[in-house]
């Protein structure tokens, strides 16, 4: 067992922040691989294989106060292998085993090797977003990081910053690696399954492999020196991965003109011998984006790339304007573009209302009688306000305007506001005396879907599973979007389909929710998850396309949670695992069923929490644990089996499922990082001169810390 050294003295805030306590809290242990004890059947569709989870879990939080938000925070990876094992007679069994490391990073290291860090080394994402920030203090939060970057390449550092991101986003594999993302900078590899950090992956190879052919600059993600090559590093945390073709699909949103470029890195180990190898794409601008923006996700089809460009603005100059940094405008459009695969300068542009989208769910394409792609479609969580980005930092949000509706005849927002998945969860709420979460009653009939509460046309603070169909064989110059509605009112967001059937037209979408019916202020709760929703789209879209809604603003399925449980319709093409009272979920995977003859024949593992094992203050107490359960994607009720985990994790962000061949499959590693690189380093004699430096610059580490 490791214990985490926590940089800084220890000081006590006066208020706690709703993203720095309960289950929300970082953990200040990593442990190796250590065997965990289980309830019920471990499937053996799990033998070999690993879960892994990635989240932010900030080393330096005792002088955070306000400013910290739930995007912040240095990559944890937290995750149970499924080792294969023997009893005591000889027969096999599945032996599951918790592990969690911190991902180090060089931001990580750097601040192990800073004792006297109060503050985390990268400004808050609270700070920057926060609208009554002034010019001087984003100025400074900025300028403060920037010296830090200097410090760490001068004489006595111990870890040079060469890359600015925590990695704390999300972890998949490719071409023989597992990488961990975050879009401030490169992937960085990790091994499976003692998840130990190997080093930054530059599109070739990663640091810490077997030293191979040095690469020119243009050849790498970046393709270039200067403040524009690095910048050019930043990669999203959700690429897409061809489950056909093996090709890695990135994108990397930049603070300059073109803004955007994209990549494509094929992977080695998929050619036969008789084809070619796929081509590589690397940094290729697209040209048509304005400004900076904060694009996190985006849509891959089998021949389409889909570019989200929303009025979401991140741009740190934006405050020398006099606006805030982080600035989401109803009075703009939506634009996405669509264009081939390796070709963004085809782009075709199609606007529509202002909304915000975090995350894509699957995109596939619609060909006709030729054979030719007739529709590129996308599967969306779409937002209508940007109340995520500063509810996350306990930031009151800018008040919402209502939505410019740029299609025609098309009517205004209601001032009603409908359930949000974003906003504050009040435990207290829906909960009666015997301490059950109250139902809604079901439909007259469970085969109707009908709607008793929702408004499905209002348009403030919307998150919904939403579908977007975009004509191509439409002239260029009319870019029809030829469908556009919810296709459910509940809450939806973290989606996921099954692996090998991304990028083609996939029946089920899986993603989290909540049952929370009634709303709260934004500032000093969090958003926690208490049910986990099975959406059937092909039902859902041919529904909405036999009756289509109102184009944006309709909804097919206006059904709450409590009415989709009560539903004892078979066939009902939304289905909800509601966790027991005071349990709570996180983003769940898929993993196939050996054999299977469905689509959803398989099992969904999420991390589960208990929060009955909370303090009377909401502190989290060091005999806290947490789950892993395996539940049943096909009838979305049976819990098949309980991981009991040796401590808790906590709410993160991003996982992923790794097979035992993938696991198998990893490229050799060479060395690894440790955080004896820098603690371990011990100063050498020095001059006179050494020594006043070294003293100066302790004295700078103290004043910026």
């Amino acid at each position: 067992m490791l214990e985490l050294t926590v940089a800084g003295p220890q000081r006590k805030r006066e208020r706690k922040h709703p993203y720095l306590e309960g289950n929300f809290a970082p953990i200040r242990q990593t442990l190796p691989l250590t065997p965990c004890s289980h309830v019920g059947s471990i499937p053996e569709e799990l033998a070999g294989g690993q879960y892994v989870r990635n989240g932010g879990n900030p080393v330096t939080i005792e002088d955070l106060g306000r400013d910290a938000h739930f995007f912040d925070g240095d990559g944890m990876l937290c995750g149970v292998s499924f080792a294969r094992a023997q009893n005591p007679d000889g027969s096999s069994k599945v032996q599951p085993e918790f592990v969690n490391q911190h991902i180090l990073t060089d931001i990580y290291l750097s601040s192990l090797s800073m004792p006297s860090l109060r503050r985390p080394i990268l400004p808050s994402i609270a700070t920057l977003v926060n609208p009554l920030s002034s010019l001087i203090t984003v100025g400074l939060v900025i300028l403060r990081t920037v010296v830090f970057v200097i410090l760490s390449f001068l004489a006595g550092s111990r870890q040079a910053i060469r890359k600015i991101s925590v990695s704390n986003t999300s972890i998949f594999f490719h071409d023989g690696r597992a990488l961990a993302g975050c879009e401030s900078g490169p992937p960085m590899r990790v091994t499976l399954p003692r998840l130990e950090t190997v080093g930054w992956y530059n599109g070739q190879q990663a640091e810490g492999e077997p030293r191979g052919p040095q690469y020119p600059r243009k050849e790498v993600l970046g393709g270039g020196d200067g403040l524009m090559g690095f910048m050019k590093e930043w990669t999203t945390a959700h690429p897409k991965i061809d489950p056909v073709t093996g090709e890695l699909f990135l994108f990397h949103s930049t603070f300059a003109p073109p803004y955007v470029h994209c990549s494509i890195i094929p992977d080695s180990r998929r050619r036969s011998p008789k084809s070619e190898a796929p081509s590589r794409l690397l940094n290729a601008p697209l040209p048509g984006v304005k400004s900076a923006k904060m694009m996190h996700d985006f849509g891959v089809s089998p021949t389409h790339t889909v570019i989200m460009d929303l009025p979401l603005s991140l741009d740190p100059l934006n405050v020398a304007k006099g606006r805030p940094v982080v600035e989401y405008d109803t009075n703009k459009p939506s634009r996405f573009a669509v264009f081939p695969r390796r070709n963004p300068s085809a782009a075709r542009w199609f606007e529509t209302s202002a909304c915000c989208i975090f995350h894509t769910a699957n995109t596939w394409d619609t060909l006709d009688s030729s054979g030719q792609v007739s529709e590129v479609n996308l599967l969306t969580c779409r937002l209508t306000t940007a109340s995520v980005v500063f509810a996350a930092g306990n930031l009151q949000p800018p008040k919402a305007t209502p939505v410019k509706l740029l299609e025609e005849h098309a009517e205004p927002a209601k001032p009603e506001k409908p359930i949000s998945f974003f906003d504050s969860y009040d435990s207290d709420d829906d909960i009666d005396e015997e301490g059950s979460i109250v139902m809604q009653p079901a439909p007259a009939s469970s085969n109707s879907i009908v709607s008793t509460q929702f408004d499905p046309t209002n348009e403030l603070d919307q998150c919904r599973l939403y579908y977007h169909s975009f004509a191509l064989s439409s002239p260029p110059t009319a870019n029809t979007i030829t469908n556009q509605f919810a296709l459910a009112a509940i809450p939806f967001e973290f989606p996921s389909v099954r692996p090998s059937v991304e990028m083609s037209a996939a029946r089920y979408i899986y993603g989290c929710s909540t049952s929370k019916n009634s709303f709260g202020t934004a500032l000093g709760r969090a958003v926690k998850i208490d049910a986990l929703v099975k959406a059937d789209v092909h039902h859902l879209i041919a529904q909405g396309k036999a009756h289509p809604p109102r184009s944006v603003t309709g909804c097919v399925d206006t059904r709450t949670i409590g009415q989709i449980v009560a539903s004892t319709d078979p066939d009902d093409p939304m289905k909800v695992f509601r966790m027991p009272p005071g349990w709570f979920a996180q983003e769940p995977r898929f993993v196939a069923r050996k054999g299977g003859e469905r689509e959803d024949d398989g099992f969904l593992l999420t991390y589960a929490f208990d929060e009955k094992q909370l303090g009377e203050t909401g502190e989290c107490g060091p005999d806290a644990r947490s789950e892993l359960w395996v539940i049943d994607a096909r009838d979305m009720q049976t819990l098949v089996c309980r991981i009991e985990l040796p401590q808790r994790v906590p709410y993160g962000l991003h996982g992923n499922w790794f097979s035992e061949e993938e696991i198998l499959s990893q490229r050799e590693v060479e060395r690894v990082r440790s955080t004896a690189d820098v603690l371990g380093k011990h100063q050498e004699e020095m001059s006179t001169l050494g020594v006043i430096w070294m003293g100066t610059r302790r004295w700078m580490e103290r004043q910026l810390a």
